[in-house]
């Protein structure tokens, strides 16, 4: 079972692995490109040595970049590495999904291969995972041209900071890492080699004939999209030329393509972005809308094609599909923020959709009664009576916050609403553990879940706090109808659950406590935990009275 921490120690690596794989798309040229990958494997993914082995055209591998050490680095860059040798140690180890590693204990056969490479002596682990200065991990990266079978290169990674070798979410996210760095690779040649086709456009005007069917051709037959859209003019923006894989992408023909702008074809939500990024060198992430109404994430990278008379006259656009990799981004996001046993959303998640009702502000008092008058009182353009502007910073702040208020106490019939918090903590949970074991006690925890999102609306949060503790976030209700819901949601729990052929039975003690701003989430738990336990307690007497 996962520690509580976990997940906001997987949010950050997540959030360090998307910079890195940000930064590699931004480097100028293929050698910048190539730096950046063995630096985003430090940066981003907990490594303290890299090396970035590239494939040359005579098929064996240079070492192209190092970082991490300038020892390693004045050793090993430039050096050669025969492809044989590379496809003996690809071949050998352990397999790690795409990944590959040879552990110290088998890895002293390729001391006297000419692959270059950097390591130290040291002790035997002491325990099973530890990482041995011997050990070897290699991540190949492949070209995603003609379906992903050709080798672009290798990333080599040493002395992970921890001192353990990388678990399952390490493995994923290094072999999510190389596919980046594949994509970022070809990329930059790709750019290069446009660049060599675009300065060849300006200096041989004397053969643009030669130049222009060059270029075509460089433009046709690119494995990703490429435009060339009009700058300047009534027609701004609007696309002349599309290659084969870009009309592919869309599932749009050529000559449709040319009756539109980028600006008809993307997302609502992205135009903005769209127009931050029609320049030279600009970049961007966002949504282009296939022909049958879907849309697809791509990567724009726009180039200015230079007239010398007359200056800027088209905008060469690269685009990129990044549909997979925004894919795998919202699983690894999902799996940072959900229980991996029930899939629900977990503690860090269930604080952060609780947080996100409530302000530090109470309602009702007086800088609240401060800022609702002068909310009344703001002319159109965010001025307190026409004089000071509402800048978000003091009492007079333009709010458009809406108070989440707990109903009054003993109030049932009064109407009033609020956000319920249902605190629920399983009763004979540890004795279906101890007794028939851990899967078991899973399989339950699985089927009250399962129950639990079954008994509430849409709408309705169901999180898993932690072991046999469930909270639910139901909105607009009354005391009345929370109290209607605990006891609903207990009778859903109570019937038998059957695994491997077995009946258990758990019950279920609820506290019911209700968010309200000037309370943090903590506060709001913990007030919802207390009233469980006092809840149970009560029971508990009642039934040794009956007894």
């Amino acid at each position: 079972m996962e520690t509580e921490s976990e997940p906001y120690v997987r949010l950050a690596t997540l959030r360090q692995l998307h910079q890195v794989v940000a930064e590699l798309n931004t480097a100028r040229s293929l050698a910048d490109t190539l730096q950046s990958v063995a630096d985003g494997a430090i940066a981003g993914l907990g490594f303290e040595l890299s090396a970035v082995n590239l494939v040359r055209p005579d098929g064996d591998l240079v070492v192209a970049a190092v970082a991490g050490s300038a020892g390693a680095e004045a050793l090993m860059a430039g050096r050669v590495g025969s492809r044989s040798s590379w496809e003996r140690r690809l071949s050998m180890g352990e397999r790690w999904g795409d990944l590959c590693f040879i552990p110290y204990t088998e890895g002293w056969v390729l001391d006297d291969d000419d692959v270059p490479q950097w390591h130290t002596a040291g002790p035997a682990p002491r325990f099973p995972d530890e990482w041995h200065p011997m050990d070897r991990l290699f991540a190949p990266m492949y070209s995603a041209a003609n379906g992903g079978g050709e080798l672009l290169g290798v990333i080599s990674v040493d002395r992970p900071r921890n001192g353990r070798r990388p678990g399952a979410w390490g493995q994923e996210a290094l072999q999510m890492y190389a596919f980046q760095a594949a994509i970022a690779i070809s990329n930059a040649r790709l750019r290069a080699n446009m660049q060599r086709a675009l300065v060849r456009l300006e200096r041989e005007q004397q053969a643009l004939r030669a130049s222009e069917e060059s270029f075509r051709q460089a433009f046709e037959y690119a494995p990703s999209g490429m435009a060339v859209a009009e700058m300047g003019g009534d027609q701004h923006g609007r696309l002349l030329r599309t290659n084969d894989a870009l009309c592919r992408l869309l599932g749009r023909p050529a000559s449709a393509m040319r009756r539109y702008s980028f600006s008809d074809l993307v997302h609502p939500e992205d135009i903005g972005t769209l127009l931050r990024t029609s320049a030279e060198g600009g970049r961007a992430e966002l949504r282009l809308a296939r022909r049958d109404g879907t849309y697809v994430w791509v990567s724009l990278r726009n180039s200015v094609v230079a007239d010398t008379a007359d200056g800027p006259r088209f905008l060469l656009t690269h685009v990129e599909d990044i549909e997979e990799r925004k894919r795998h981004e919202l699983q690894l996001a999902h799996r940072a923020s959900h229980d991996s046993l029930t899939g629900l959303p977990n503690s860090a998640e269930l604080r952060a959709r609780l947080g996100a009702r409530l302000c530090s502000r109470p309602p009702g008092s007086a800088a609240d009664a401060y800022a609702s008058s002068a909310t009344v009182s703001a002319d159109p353009h965010g001025y307190r009576d026409g004089k000071e502007p509402f800048d978000g910073s003091g009492p007079g702040t333009y709010d458009h916050h809406v108070h989440t208020v707990a109903p009054a106490e003993g109030a049932e019939d009064d109407g009033s609403k609020g956000l319920a918090v249902l605190f629920c903590d399983l009763d004979g949970f540890k004795s279906i553990n101890d007794r028939f074991g851990h899967h078991t006690g899973d399989a339950v925890l699985i089927e009250v879940a399962r129950r639990l999102t079954s008994g509430v609306r849409d709408g309705d949060t169901v999180a898993r706090l932690g072991g046999d503790e469930f909270v639910v976030l139901a909105d607009g209700l009354g005391t009345a109808d929370a109290q209607d819901l605990a006891v609903r949601l207990r009778n859903a729990i109570i019937p038998p659950i059957r695994v491997d052929g077995r009946a258990v039975r758990v019950g279920a003690s609820f506290g019911i406590g209700w968010a309200s701003c000037g309370m943090t989430a903590e506060e709001v738990l913990a007030s919802a935990d207390q009233r469980m336990y006092v809840e149970k307690r009560s029971r508990s007497k009642a039934n040794r009275r009956a007894g």
